[in-house]
């Protein structure tokens, strides 16, 4: 699980309420069924116009991997795994390591490596994963634009909202203690708005490009060791060209543990 989406999401909601407060607002003034309306519901309609229902039947999917941190192996690991399989193609050559494949657990690297095994043709190896690498890139950016276009509606939905609730306001203009309420309620819909849009659904699809950003790192690992495996470089050169992907201060861990 991802802790530091918890703990924002908290944050959150004990920032609003705690700053309602402070502020000397009733936190009652939330209790406004109709802004809910308006900008949770008026937010979800939004995207089912702009978005294929293919898209929309993900948004659980999303939502999971906003709190669940991706399973990736670290940096160190897989330095180590492709050193171990050169030293193993060097001493009894590329097709000992046909026994190594099924104990990886990456579909991506195991089909890499399956290429090269089947003696498959460098550049043919390289497009096929670099393909793969771009397919990929796309889905995940398409995915996470159904947050991106959330967090553009629901502030602008909130304007909307408080105009609806002043036009309500208007009506009440003899009553000078209604009129206060009506305008005060017109409000907490750009208050939901905001917060929706700028707290949640926003965050979330920077968060998602985080992630994004960390696989397809290591799925560039993944590819520069396939081909140099597949070349036949050394233990030595296949560490120094996968350092690059491990920041300085984790290898220097890495060399003393060397």
């Amino acid at each position: 699980m991802e802790t530091s989406t918890i703990v924002g999401l908290i944050m959150g909601l004990i920032s609003i309420f705690v700053g309602m407060v402070i502020k000397g607002a009733p936190l009652s003034a939330l209790n406004n069924p109709a802004a809910f309306l308006i900008i949770i519901c008026g937010t979800i309609s939004c995207l089912f116009t702009g978005f294929p229902m293919e898209n929309m039947k993900n948004i659980p999917n999303l939502f999971k991997k906003v709190i669940n941190r991706p399973q990736l192996k670290e940096p160190g690991e897989l330095l180590k795994t492709f050193v171990e399989l050169s030293q193993i193609a060097r001493r009894e050559g590329i097709l000992a390591l046909e026994s190594k494949v099924q104990e990886i657990e990456d579909p991506f690297f195991r089909s890499g490596l399956g290429m090269v095994i089947d003696g498959m043709d460098p550049e043919f190896v390289s497009d096929v994963m670099d393909a793969e690498l771009t397919v990929m890139q796309a889905r995940h950016a398409e995915g996470r634009s159904v947050f991106k276009q959330a967090g553009t509606y629901a502030p602008t939905l909130g304007v909307l909202g408080a105009v609806v609730g002043l036009i309500a306001a208007l009506g009440n203009m003899n009553d000078i203690d209604k009129l206060g309420h009506a305008i005060a309620a017109a409000f907490v819909a750009t208050i939901l708005g905001i917060y929706t849009g700028y707290v949640l659904w926003l965050p979330f699809e920077n968060k998602l490009k985080v992630f994004s950003e960390m696989e397809i790192s290591q799925k560039r690992m993944i590819i520069e060791g396939i081909l140099s495996l597949q070349a036949g470089d050394s233990p030595t050169a296949i560490e120094a060209k996968l350092m690059v992907f491990i920041p300085q201060s984790a290898r220097e861990g890495l060399k003393t543990e060397g």
